[in-house]
């Protein structure tokens, strides 16, 4: 019986319902979720759900999503945010939409440099966030399109996702074949993203920015050219890890391999805050009872996010202990055989195992099953491969787990749980479509 599918169902199921029908708050359901989670490891329900709690708080992406939250506050308090919205405002304001336009637009960027989703969608949107905010985006709109963007950290290439594939897939396809067909079907995400921002723009009515708010770009330029250099905490460790200085690093300096155990997650909220500190030292508290009541104002913020997503990682980490990896891997090996069919059936199992797991652990633990299933039926290898890595890039859009839900979130100040429908429909869909569509041979790759 595959108690691991039915726990993940269940999970999913008892979210919906508690927060749904009975319209009981987000926490409450995550926790009972969670509860319901440990109960299909029988006499052994107490152990997992210990472990699991246990195993979410050494989690890093839970840590990450905490500094987020105070970073976004710390450079909203300080009133850098002002000074950089303003230069952006000069810079894109009289377009309708600009600050989604620049997350996408950034996400891709970013995305292809990390390869992470929680860390794509920091990287963009802890400046797009809350320009969106500010410039008529209700917050779960924008949390909405920043999450959805982050699944460009697994849709682009290079990414972890891509290298675990390539090995699958042995010598049926290379690397540069496999390089070229991502980047095509990625090309295909961003123009979905694009059309969907411009959808949103006339369904929401979001209005160009008033002329009378409109600096003159030298004049923004000249009162928040200090707070730009906040830029640089999320630029240095970019750098840093990918790219022909990382490289250097790596081969031609003592720092070896210490370049490749940077983490992003940790390392931009780091240094965003310490340069911050410093950018907007003139409005930091200057005596112990003003920092004390600075502190406070961070504190609802850390325990709703922080309680979502602990409970969620939780949940994730029992999961794998009843073994969702193998429970998917005997459900794809007895699928039946219809080609068309198959592919339907691998998307659905990787984009539903993605949310929980991450698109990375997802393909460690399915990738290779979900390939050879594939090419068994007489799908292109490479079609194979593209249509798998698409349908793990759900990954960043899937609730009610990602990290990066609780990162949008924690910076345009959203319920997270009012995300979840809105990126089924307009993101995991869509996503999911376009994988189904590579798979069957109809939108093209370039990749052979």
């Amino acid at each position: 019986m595959p108690i691991a599918l039915l726990a993940l169902a269940a999970f999913i199921a008892v979210i919906i319902v508690w927060n749904v029908v009975f319209k009981r708050n987000m926490g409450e359901a995550m926790l009972l979720g969670l509860v319901v989670t440990a109960l299909f490891a029988g006499a052994q329900a107490p152990a997992y759900l210990l472990r699991g709690l246990v195993d979410a708080l050494t989690h890093e992406v839970l840590y990450a999503a905490l500094a987020f939250v105070f970073m976004a506050y710390l450079i909203d308090v300080t009133g850098l945010i002002q000074r950089i919205l303003a230069i952006l405002n000069s810079l894109f304001g009289r377009v309708r939409g600009g600050p989604a336009f620049i997350d996408t637009a950034g996400s891709a960027v970013f995305g292809a440099l990390s390869g992470s989703n929680s860390a794509n969608t920091a990287s963009s949107g802890s400046f797009t966030g809350p320009w969106m905010v500010r410039t008529g985006w209700s917050p779960t709109r924008a949390a909405t399109v920043m999450a959805g963007n982050g699944g460009m950290g697994a849709a682009l290439p290079p990414s972890a996702s891509m290298v675990i594939m390539i090995g699958f897939a042995g010598g049926m396809v290379s690397t540069g074949q496999v390089y070229m067909g991502l980047l095509a079907a990625g090309t295909y995400q961003i123009l979905l993203r694009f059309a969907l921002i411009a959808y949103f723009v006339r369904r929401d009515g979001i209005p160009r920015a008033d002329e009378t708010d409109l600096l003159p770009l030298r004049e923004s330029l000249r009162q928040g050219a200090g707070a730009l250099t906040i830029f640089l905490g999320a630029l240095i460790p970019i750098v840093i890890t990918a790219g022909p200085l990382a490289d250097y690093l790596e081969n031609s300096t003592p720092l070896g391999g210490a370049v490749g155990e940077i983490s992003l997650l940790i390392w931009i909220p780091i240094l965003i805050i310490v340069f911050s500190l410093v950018a907007g030292r003139d409005r930091l508290p200057r005596n112990p009872r003003d920092w004390s009541a600075l502190l406070d104002g961070a504190l609802p913020k850390f325990a709703t996010i922080g309680a979502l997503l602990f409970f969620a990682i939780a949940a994730s980490e029992i999961l794998a202990r009843l073994g969702l990896a193998e429970d998917v891997n005997t459900l794809l090996e007895n699928l039946p055989v219809n080609r068309v069919l198959l592919v339907v059936a691998v998307g659905l199992v990787v984009t539903l195992v993605a949310g929980p797991l991450s698109s990375t652990a997802t393909l460690t633990a399915v990738g290779q099953i979900s390939f050879l299933a594939l090419v068994g039926v007489g799908v292109d290898p490479l079609l194979a491969v593209i249509a798998i890595l698409v349908f793990a890039s759900t990954e960043g859009a899937s609730p009610p787990a990602s990290g990066s839900i609780f990162v949008a979130a924690g910076l345009t100040g959203a319920r997270p749980e009012s995300t979840f429908l809105p990126l089924i429909v307009y993101y995991m869909i869509p996503i999911f479509l376009i994988g189904c569509l590579i798979g069957w041979g109809v939108l093209p790759v370039f990749g052979g």
